[in-house]
C-alpha cells in the first residue's frame, strides 16, 4: 500500500507527459501518486484520466517555490487545493512569470561565455510549461556545453555559480497561508537537503507549523540522516503528517518512482484535511 507523493511531468521540469508518469507509477507497483509540478496545475486532468485508467489513487498537487527572509529556498508541496482560488492562483501565476524573467537573466549570463540563446531554451519548453533551470540545462546539453542535466547543475547552474540568479518569490509562511485558504494541505519538501544549499532552522520550521504546516517530507534521497531524525522528532512533537517521495523527474534526474513512499495512514490524513479539490479513487485501507 505505497504512495509516491512528489512527482513531476513535462508540464514543469520532468521529461514525461503526466499520463506517462501515472503509467510508470502503475508499472512500479504503486497504489497511488500525487503530481506536483512547479507552480502549476496544468497537468492535473491528464494525470487524473490516466489514474482512472490504471486504477490508481491520484492526489492533485503542486510544488510551490518560496524563500525565507534569510534567503533560504524552500519548496512547499500543496495537496488538494482549489486551483481557482484567487490568491493562490495569482501567486502561482506571478511565480511562473518570475521564473521566465529569471531564466532569461541566467541565459544572458551564460551567453557571455557560451553559444546559447533564449531560443535554444524555448525548444525544450512546451506552451504551458513552467520554465526552470532544468530547461536551461537541456539547452546546454543540446548546444554541446555539457553531457547531461547533472553536469549542467554541477558546473554552471548551482547557487554558487557566477551565472546563477536568485528567484523572487513569497515566503513559506505566506505560501502556507494561501494553501490553507485554498483548502489545500501544505507539506514542506526535502527540508534537510543540505547538499542543495542552506536549510531552514528548527525555529523557522516551528514558525511554519504555527502558520498551518501540515506535514514534512522526511523520506527523500536528498535529506541527510540527521535531518530526517530532526524532522521525525518535529513530526512526533507537533503531530505532523510524515511523507516519503521520489521527486521523480523522468530522465531529468536519477530519482526512481517509489524509491521512497508514504504509507496509507498518512495519505488518509492528507485526504481528510484537503477540501479544495477531490482526489481520484477511494481512501486507502489503513
Amino acid at each position: 500500500m505505497s504512495y509516491d507523493l512528489h512527482t513531476h511531468s513535462e508540464v514543469s521540469d520532468g521529461t514525461e507527459p503526466p499520463a506517462q508518469v501515472v503509467a510508470a507509477a502503475a508499472r512500479a507497483g504503486l497504489r497511488g501518486l500525487a503530481l506536483t509540478d512547479h507552480d502549476t496545475t496544468v497537468g492535473w486532468e491528464q494525470a487524473r484520466a490516466a489514474a482512472r485508467e490504471h486504477g490508481l489513487l491520484f492526489i492533485p498537487g503542486a510544488e510551490i517555490t518560496t524563500k525565507t527572509s534569510a534567503g533560504t529556498s524552500v519548496h512547499m508541496l500543496s495537496y488538494l487545493h482549489d486551483p481557482q482560488h484567487p490568491g493562490l492562483a495569482a501567486a502561482n501565476s506571478a511565480a511562473r512569470s518570475g521564473r521566465v524573467q529569471r531564466a532569461k537573466r541566467i541565459v544572458a549570463n551564460l551567453a557571455e561565455d557560451f553559444e546559447i540563446s533564449w531560443a535554444d531554451v524555448l525548444t525544450h519548453v512546451g506552451p504551458e510549461t513552467t520554465v526552470g533551470r532544468p530547461h536551461i540545462a537541456d539547452a546546454l546539453v543540446t548546444t554541446g556545453v555539457v553531457a547531461d542535466r547533472s553536469e549542467a547543475f554541477t558546473h554552471y547552474l548551482h547557487k554558487g555559480s557566477k551565472y546563477y540568479v536568485p528567484q523572487d518569490t513569497m515566503t513559506p509562511v505566506e505560501a502556507i497561508t494561501l494553501i490553507r485558504q485554498a483548502g489545500g494541505v501544505p507539506v514542506i519538501a526535502h527540508a534537510m537537503a543540505s547538499r542543495r544549499g542552506s536549510t531552514v532552522s528548527l525555529a523557522e520550521l516551528e514558525e511554519m507549523v504555527q502558520a498551518g504546516l501540515a506535514g514534512v517530507e522526511v523520506y527523500h534521497r536528498d535529506n541527510t540522516a540527521e535531518g530526517k531524525e530532526l524532522l521525525l522528532d518535529l513530526a512526533r512533537r507537533r503531530d505532523l503528517i510524515v511523507t516519503g517521495s521520489s521527486d521523480y523527474h523522468g530522465t531529468g534526474k536519477p530519482n526512481r518512482l517509489g524509491e521512497n513512499t508514504t504509507d496509507a495512514e498518512m495519505v488518509l490524513r492528507i485526504l481528510q484535511q484537503g477540501t479544495g479539490t477531490e482526489a481520484l479513487g477511494g481512501p486507502p485501507a489503513v
